[in-house]
């Protein structure tokens, strides 16, 4: 196989199958014209194989995606904040969910705020009570836990200044990891930079989500365990068009994708949950 077809089998595009309760607007970054024809011509030269290429325009568009991101009025980022969390709290995946994995947002990266809805799962309620995990970063090699917290208080700063849980709680016993849980999880809220519509996520390049993700599929699958449902949560901005975000064979698509104009189904098993 020739190196522009090696490429246009790892670019595939796959066509959405999207029913939305709100189609939110788009922020057009790449146009996907140029980036298919500007990777092909990199491809057929010496200086760059394909997934050099993939992972250059990676690059580009996360330099692009922060900038937006940056630029965003605070006082607009705050109301976004507050209506996707307004909206996973009513939405039917997560009010029936018993365990759960999230990730603990950072300012400083400008990710979409987690804090309402992660402390309204920690609640003492009448209802039964939802376990959740959260991340830990082990190294620098895309090694991530997730690990059992009971309260906000169990989270720390680490050298980065984000929280995350320690490895034993105040007793000193150590935090059940999700991956020697006996128990499956039922959904995953996932971070991002950027998305689309058909369920390509665009990660910070660290490969920690991704690398987890696949991992746990493959338990699930080994065990059994119905598949969780993965949803990224989005400001207005993280969205682009369809094929515009480069796409790799360790890349994760995601099943729903939830911005401040509400949840944008993906997958099969998240349009059933609208049916």
């Amino acid at each position: 196989m020739t190196i522009v077809g090696l490429l246009q089998r790892l670019v595939v595009r796959i066509p959405p199958n999207v029913i939305s309760t709100a189609s939110p607007p788009l922020s057009t970054i790449f146009l996907r014209s140029h980036f298919c024809s500007s990777a092909i011509m990199s491809a057929t030269g010496t200086a760059a194989t394909p997934l050099d290429t993939l992972f250059k325009h990676k690059r580009s568009l996360r330099f692009k995606v922060k900038k937006e991101l940056l630029s965003m009025d605070p006082t607009l980022r705050s109301q976004e904040d507050e209506a996707i969390q307004r909206i996973v709290l009513e939405a039917p995946w997560f009010k029936s969910c018993s365990r759960l994995c999230a990730y603990i947002s950072s300012v400083a990266l400008r990710e979409v705020d987690t804090s309402k809805f992660l402390s309204e799962t920690l609640k003492n309620t009448d209802q039964v009570r939802k376990k959740l995990y959260v991340p830990r970063i082990e190294d620098k090699n895309s090694f991530m836990r997730m690990l059992s917290i009971s309260r906000i208080d169990d989270l720390v700063a680490n050298s980065m200044y984000i929280l995350e849980p320690t490895p034993c709680d105040a007793e000193g016993n150590e935090r059940e990891d999700v991956m020697f849980a006996n128990e499956p999880v039922d959904l995953f809220i996932l971070p991002g930079l950027a998305f689309d519509k058909s369920g390509r996520r665009l990660g910070r390049g660290g490969g920690y989500y991704d690398t987890f993700l696949t991992k746990y599929h493959e338990l699930a699958k080994d065990r059994q365990w119905k598949k969780p449902l993965f949803v990224a949560l989005s400001y207005s901005r993280q969205i682009v068009e369809d094929g515009v975000i480069p796409i790799t064979p360790n890349d994760v698509f995601i099943d729903a994708l939830v911005s401040p104009s509400g949840v944008i189904p993906i997958s099969q098993a998240a349009n059933e949950m609208y049916l």
